[in-house]
């Protein structure tokens, strides 16, 4: 773990005062420096390997990765912390179950154009980068075949056949940038193609769907905000926390910069055994997300993607906490639980 204060301008025989400046990573020194092994994760949080069951076919799958200031809001010694249980390789994944499939909600059928997908009517989303900010197990893009089905990058055309396609559907009224994560691309990147986006006339709405915020937050920069809230599109972001423990201090501070900016939030939480599944888990949650106001917006039923079998909770049981949920908070405060399934038009509302 790379030392908290910087000493590069002191002498060596000196030590830092209390008072000294703390050196906060840069975005970009928090992907490059992230665990990629679950081995040196467990050494940082004193957990030994063989007691949480890693699995070296499921990282070659899918590989570990997790940004240090994530870990660092994982309880040390607890092989069952629940922000670990989303990041960890473990033997559960290698279970084959044919329900669980790797295009669980049917995108393969939904491409309209190299990086463009189109579920629903009026919108569209932008696969703009196969790269995320961490890799949770369950995710439902994890068998993504992004190389084959993107055309992005600075040597050609950068996003150019998804914008073209967009432009020539004047029915399509608002774009969704997902990845991958977009916000792992430069701000530079960003205002190039939410530039591109705004110069389509008939283009009111752009969503960003992000996790960066919430395992990296600060990735939500100065220039960012002012950027977004200058934009002529009426923006909205969508996070993803799924538990309590992972809105820290700066995660809530980044959240507010957007918030102060007049850019709406809101949050999607993935419901999953042994993270989440509790009443009393989800109400903390819920409420640390609407007193910044953040609005809960969906709870996720699991996409039942290959490997992730282990974190499904029965539909009826999320029922039962939503309905419980209910009880305890005000209606803003209670997401819409949902599920997604291929070929439908809508979101299926479950409870």
């Amino acid at each position: 773990m790379p030392p908290p204060l910087s000493q590069s301008k002191l002498p060596r025989s000196e030590t830092p005062s209390p008072e000294a400046e703390v050196e906060i990573p840069t975005w970009q020194q928090e992907i490059k420096t992230a665990f990629r092994l679950a081995d040196e994760l467990c050494r940082f949080l004193n957990i030994d390997p063989a007691e949480v069951g890693i699995s070296v076919p499921a990282a070659k799958q899918f590989p570990l990765f997790v940004p240090r200031g994530f870990a660092r809001r994982m309880e040390s010694g607890n092989p069952d912390d629940p922000l670990l249980r989303q990041v960890l390789n473990v033997v559960q994944e290698e279970v084959s179950d044919a329900q669980f499939k790797v295009d669980p909600v049917g995108e393969s059928q939904v491409g309209i154009a190299p990086g463009l997908l189109q579920k629903y009517a009026g919108r569209a989303l932008m696969v703009v980068t196969g790269v995320c900010a961490v890799h949770c197990r369950y995710c439902f893009r994890r068998h993504f075949p992004y190389q084959s089905f993107q055309q992005i990058g600075a040597e050609v055309g950068r996003w150019q056949l998804a914008l073209d396609a967009v432009r020539s559907d004047e029915s399509i009224h608002e774009v969704l940038l997902s990845g991958g994560d977009p916000l792992v691309l430069t701000d530079d990147l960003l205002t190039e193609l939410l530039t591109m986006l705004e110069n389509i006339p008939h283009l009111k709405r752009l969503r960003i769907h992000t996790r960066t915020p919430i395992v990296i937050p600060s990735r939500v920069t100065k220039t960012l905000v002012k950027r977004l809230a200058s934009s002529r599109l009426a923006v909205w972001f969508v996070v993803h926390a799924n538990h309590g423990n992972e809105l820290g201090t700066e995660v809530l501070d980044s959240l507010g910069r957007l918030v102060a900016a007049g850019i709406p939030v809101l949050n999607q939480t993935v419901l999953l055994r042994g993270v989440n599944d509790s009443s009393e888990v989800l109400e903390e949650l819920f409420t640390k997300l609407a007193d910044a106001s953040v609005l809960p917006y969906y709870l996720h039923q699991l996409d039942r993607v290959a490997g992730a079998a282990h974190f499904e909770v029965p539909i009826e049981v999320g029922k039962q906490l939503i309905e419980q949920l209910r009880t305890k908070l005000p209606g803003y405060a209670v997401p819409r639980y949902v599920q997604e399934r291929p070929g439908e038009l809508a979101k299926t509302i479950l409870a």
